[in-house]
């Protein structure tokens, strides 16, 4: 009896592998069948540069953009004041040009939440950045017309 009952066992475990297996056999086919993913690794080096290229941009009152966003969220905490910078979110507009966004959420003496928005396009082919938003407009310094105005006439 006892040894019937382990033969038993043993038939059952062999069983369970043998399903176990399937299950992962079936479940590797059905993912290759859908397709591996697919890493476009040119887009996510030009995105990361996109992102690099605006972080590192001069900024009024800080040396980079980034370095600003952080010195505000350090001195709103040091005022005990509630502050949250969120993620940096990369969108590819067109060609050479990409979309920089980050929301800053800030609390203000009395209690209450702002949100802002700052937005930036970076243009990689001309390594140029432009405010495209009021509240980065305010971080970001104006650039310098590039052709010289002429002096006017006079008769």
């Amino acid at each position: 009896m006892a040894d019937e009952h382990t033969s038993t066992q043993v038939w059952l475990y062999r069983i369970a592998q043998f399903v176990g297996i399937a299950v992962l056999a079936l479940g590797g086919l059905y993912y290759l069948s859908k397709g591996l993913p697919t890493f476009n690794e040119t887009r996510d080096e030009r995105e990361a540069e996109a992102l690099a290229l605006v972080q590192s941009h001069p900024a009024i009152g800080a040396s980079t953009i980034l370095e600003a966003m952080q010195e505000h969220v350090r001195s709103m905490k040091e005022r005990e004041q509630g502050v949250r910078l969120g993620a940096w979110r990369v969108h590819h507009v067109e060609n050479d040009i990409y979309e920089i966004r980050v929301q800053l959420r800030d609390q203000s003496v009395r209690g209450q939440w702002f949100e802002r928005e700052f937005i930036w396009r970076a243009h990689l082919g001309l390594k140029k950045v432009n405010a495209a938003s009021l509240p980065a407009d305010g971080v970001t310094p104006k650039a310098p017309d590039q052709e010289p105005q002429a002096a006017p006439q006079v008769n």
